[in-house]
C-alpha cells in the first residue's frame, strides 16, 4: 500500500511540473520582443589598418617623411622615419575637436637632467589641454607633471614608462567642451589616456586649462582648435602621428517612450 501511495506522488509530481513547464513556455511565446524604436544609421565600415593603425578614417599627422602638415614644422629635424624636437614647438595646420590621438615618442637613450629637465615635452589638446610627455622611468618628479599626467590637474593612474631611448605610445580620447553663445560653459573636456597600451587616465574632466604658474580655468573657445607639441629643450623623438575625428551617432527616436515594442 505504502509503495503504491508513493507511485502515486511521485506521478503526481510530474504531471504538476509537466504544466507548469507547459504554462510557462506559452507565456513565453506570448511576449512580445521589446524594441526601442530608435532608427540608427548604419556603421561606417573601415579598415582597422596595421597594429598601431592609421585606419582608413583617420588623418596622418606624421608619417616619418614630412611635418608639413604642421606649422613650424621645418624647425624639426626628420632622420629614419622619426622627427626630433628642435628650436620650437610645433601646432597642426587644421583644428579638431572630439578625437582619437595616437602618437608615439622616445625620450632621449642618453640620460641628461632630472625631474622636469629629462625627456620633456607635452601633447596639448586644442593648444590648452596638455598630457604630459617626460622620461618617468626611475626619474622622480611632482606626480601630476610626470609622463600621462594632465599636467596641474592629475597624475596617471599608473606609471607605465619604458627605459628612455625605447619608443613609447599614447593613445588618447579627448572629448572637447562645449561653450554656449555667451561663452558659458555646458560641458568639461574629458579625457582617456592609454600609455604602452595601459589605461592610466580614465574619462577624466578636466578642470580648464592646464597651466604651470595659475589655477585650471576654462576660456571660452571655438569647438575646435589645432594640436600643439611642445619643445622644452629636449631632443623628444616623434613618429606614427594620426587622428581620427569622433563624431556622435544621431538616432532618430521614437515619439513615445515604448513606441518600438512590437513583435
Amino acid at each position: 500500500m505504502r509503495a503504491l501511495q508513493e507511485r502515486y506522488q511521485a506521478a503526481l509530481f510530474a504531471t504538476t511540473a509537466a504544466m507548469l513547464a507547459a504554462v510557462g513556455l506559452a507565456a513565453c511565446c506570448q511576449a512580445a520582443e521589446w524594441k526601442s524604436g530608435i532608427v540608427w544609421p548604419e556603421p561606417k565600415v573601415i579598415d582597422p589598418g596595421p597594429p598601431g593603425g592609421p585606419p582608413s578614417d583617420a588623418i596622418v599627422l606624421f608619417d616619418g617623411k614630412d611635418l608639413s602638415k604642421w606649422h613650424n614644422g621645418e624647425n624639426w629635424i626628420i632622420k629614419d622615419g622619426y622627427a626630433i624636437a628642435n628650436k620650437t614647438g610645433i601646432t597642426t595646420k587644421d583644428s579638431f575637436g572630439d578625437c582619437q590621438l595616437h602618437i608615439e615618442w622616445a625620450a632621449p637613450e642618453k640620460i641628461e637632467g632630472s625631474g622636469q629637465g629629462r625627456g620633456n615635452s607635452g601633447v596639448y589638446l586644442m593648444e590648452r589641454y596638455e598630457v604630459q610627455i617626460l622620461d618617468s622611468y626611475d626619474n622622480p618628479t611632482y606626480y601630476d607633471g610626470q609622463a600621462g599626467a594632465i599636467y596641474k590637474q592629475q597624475p596617471p593612474m599608473v606609471n607605465a614608462c619604458r627605459k628612455p631611448g625605447q619608443w613609447q605610445t599614447f593613445d588618447i580620447i579627448f572629448t572637447a567642451p562645449r561653450f554656449d553663445k555667451d561663452g558659458k560653459l555646458l560641458r568639461p573636456a574629458y579625457v582617456t589616456v592609454l600609455h604602452n597600451g595601459v589605461v592610466i587616465q580614465n574619462h577624466f574632466e578636466l578642470q580648464g586649462g592646464t597651466f604651470w604658474d595659475q589655477p585650471p580655468s576654462y576660456t571660452p573657445h571655438p569647438p575646435k582648435a589645432p594640436l600643439h607639441l611642445q619643445f622644452h629643450g629636449n631632443p623628444v623623438r616623434f613618429r606614427n602621428i594620426w587622428i581620427r575625428e569622433l563624431k556622435e551617432i544621431t538616432p532618430i527616436k521614437p515619439d513615445k517612450p515604448g513606441q518600438g515594442k512590437g513583435s
